[in-house]
């Protein structure tokens, strides 16, 4: 529940190692939040970041498995235990398998798609649920522009943002009247430890910059944001481009 002056008092990071979701949770701590619970597989790294923050929050540390999609109404309901609410919810957790040969290696279109897709759209649900419950709330998932028009570069991650991107706007629309909402972050390339060797993109953000857009955007009545902004005019360009175009463009 927020406080007097609309602070939200818990906030909870599900993907508690992802840098991106890492810097968001740091920009929407301020005075009157009362508790950051990190949600992570490795719970040492997410335990080291929250030891690095510099806040009067109680740190909590959850491990959870991105790939278990059956966990994940459990998992929300161990964070929001002893009657909890969960203000916002941010999920961040992901796979990127840049580089990736899926005609050498099929299975691995189903790990991807079981984490980026899967797993992601029951925690969705499940956390759209509890909120819907509380009456009120807001979500903010992590996506990509790659979901927006997928490229023959890495065309698995990008279906599998394309599917948790278009779901929470769908999400979001279900949630309408019942106080809890959803906000669809699609940042472009990010310099992080995930891109790291890899050709940056035109318009390449940090996790720092893509956080600073989040937070002006989490209590707004935004249901979409690119990171950066000019994004949102460049992918509306291409979503126009006949194929024959697109397959030509260096980006693919």
């Amino acid at each position: 529940m927020k406080n007097g002056v609309g602070v939200p008092q818990n906030i909870v990071l599900f993907g508690g190692t992802s840098e991106i979701g890492q810097q968001v949770a740091a920009r929407l701590l301020q005075p009157g939040v009362a508790r950051l619970t990190l949600v992570a597989r490795d719970v040492d790294a997410a335990a080291a970041f929250g030891e690095s923050l510099d806040t009067e929050a109680e740190v909590e540390i959850v491990r959870f498995d991105g790939a278990d999609h059956a966990a994940m109404e459990s998992v929300v309901d161990e964070v929001s235990a002893g009657g909890r609410d969960i203000d916002v919810a941010i999920i961040a957790h992901g796979v990127l398998a840049e580089g990736t040969d899926y005609y050498a290696a099929p299975a691995r279109v189903a790990e991807v798609l079981s984490v980026n897709t899967v797993a992601s759209a029951a925690l969705l649900y499940a956390v759209a649920a509890r909120m819907r419950s509380q009456g009120y709330g807001r979500i903010i998932l992590l996506s990509s522009v790659a979901g927006v028009r997928v490229r023959k570069g890495n065309p698995v991650y990008g279906a599998s943002k394309a599917a948790i991107d278009s779901l929470a706007v769908a999400v979001d629309h279900e949630l309408a009247g019942t106080g809890a909402s959803i906000l669809v972050v699609r940042p472009g390339f990010v310099e992080s430890k995930m891109t790291a060797g890899m050709k940056k993109a035109p318009f390449a953000t940090t996790p720092a910059a893509v956080a600073d857009i989040v937070a002006k955007a989490a209590n707004s009545t935004a249901t979409v944001v690119y990171a950066p902004s000019v994004l949102r005019f460049v992918f509306g360009v291409f979503r126009l481009l006949p194929q024959a175009v697109w397959r030509r463009l260096p980006l693919n």
